[in-house]
């Protein structure tokens, strides 16, 4: 039997939840690296195997309580470039791991309305997972709730790199000049433009570092650091995190007198402009 989440959530999580989203305005977008798997392995005297095993259980706990929260995108670093360079055994393992998720969920994350991307050098994956891959991706291309992306032997730099090379071809081929490129322009060549930047990128095991991820979209997102490895991550530690990201002001450069002048304004042209709608449905004298 396939799992609602939202029906089948405990009243004590969805009053957390509740009072998460009263308390202020949740991130459209969170990115996650999901650092540790190995560490937690090591520290029980278990195979690496076994703490990949286990990451899979914090996955499937935050994508559900991400999806209950109403988050629109949640894009998680599962298999980075450099991670070809690991020893072909655990690569196997790994892929073998990612390619039983993929069975294993597709049903109950199609039944909750997510929709499953990925972004990286697909190609370099193994056959049979990009196949799999590619079935998943078709079957939960229309669902309209959660957008779950796999960051799949994905490298920052290589996307960028990519991108750069498709604007030189498009500019070579006349189809637009150098004066045309902005950063607007340059974001929808990157394989994450169907998606907003992240507002929140998590990393667990404590490592202060980016690890070539999301480079060019995680300019301005808000950092949040666990020491927590990602298998003991689950969703009361997403709560905490987002509970830090609603503390924060987020300032884009400016100074907080200028933020709050910027936010007043919007405020009056969202009032505005609902009275302007209300006022076309008003009786006419």
């Amino acid at each position: 039997m396939i799992n609602d989440w939202q029906k089948n959530q405990e009243k004590q999580d969805s009053d957390k939840q509740s009072l998460l989203t009263s308390h202020g305005i949740l991130p459209k977008h969170i990115a996650i690296i999901m650092d540790g798997n190995g560490r937690w392995a090591i520290e029980r005297n278990l195979p690496r195997a076994a703490g990949h095993q286990q990451g899979i259980e914090s996955v499937r706990d935050i994508v559900k309580a991400s999806s209950q929260l109403g988050i629109g995108y949640l894009t998680v670093y599962a298999f980075s470039m450099e991670n070809w360079k690991r020893p072909h055994m655990e690569i196997s393992i790994l892929m073998s791991l990612l390619k039983q998720y993929l069975i294993n969920e597709i049903d109950e994350l199609d039944a909750n309305n997510v929709r499953l991307c990925a972004i990286g050098k697909l190609n370099a994956l193994p056959k049979p997972v990009q196949k799999i891959l590619s079935k998943a991706i078709e079957r939960t291309a229309k669902n309209t709730g959660l957008t779950l992306t796999l960051a799949l032997s994905y490298s920052g730099r290589w996307d960028i790199i990519r991108a750069v090379q498709m604007i030189a071809l498009d500019a070579r081929r006349g189809n637009l000049s150098p004066e045309d490129i902005n950063e607007e322009l340059f974001s929808t060549y990157l394989l994450t433009s169907h998606m907003p930047e992240p507002d929140l990128l998590i990393r667990t095991s404590g490592e202060m570092r980016l690890s070539n991820y999301l480079l060019w979209e995680s300019a301005y997102s808000e950092i949040y650091i666990t020491n927590l490895l990602w298998p003991d991550f689950r969703r009361t530690d997403l709560y905490d995190a987002l509970e830090n990201y609603m503390n924060r002001e987020r300032r884009y450069g400016m100074t907080s007198q200028q933020m709050n002048i910027e936010n007043t304004k919007a405020s009056q042209s969202q009032d505005s402009y609902l009275q302007r709608i209300l006022s076309t449905f008003s009786p006419k004298s």
